[in-house]
């Protein structure tokens, strides 16, 4: 799945087809790539999503940080627009960003 916006839908819950929440979808996933623009990964000028045309290549096209890439935005978006209830699926989505974040950081700031 190309398209940005399909694929974090699809990962939390939504068909690709059910619209009602895209516009706070688009500015949950613009807010993480924004994020990942800051410790530079992804375009220098950054990419801003409008609906689901963008897709994940515009972004990065390096294979292991799209794997980052990826789960970075669901958990961040996950992390806003439906946070879990249970505590220790909270602080592990959280360790889990925040060990994305490193890893991205490393991968592009720390390269040999």
């Amino acid at each position: 799945m190309d398209s940005i916006l399909d694929s974090i839908k699809k990962l939390l819950g939504p068909t690709e087809t059910y619209d009602n929440f895209d516009t706070d979808l688009i500015f949950h996933i613009n807010s993480a790539l924004a994020n990942l623009t800051q410790i530079g990964v992804g375009p220098a000028e950054g990419l801003s999503i409008e609906d689901d045309s963008s897709t994940w290549e515009e972004f990065v096209t390096d294979p292991i940080q799209l794997g980052h890439v990826r789960t970075y935005v669901y958990l961040k978006v996950k992390l806003v627009f439906d946070p879990p209830t249970n505590s220790a699926v909270l602080q592990s989505y959280e360790n889990q960003v925040l060990k994305l974040e490193w890893l991205l950081d490393a991968a592009v700031n720390y390269k040999n």
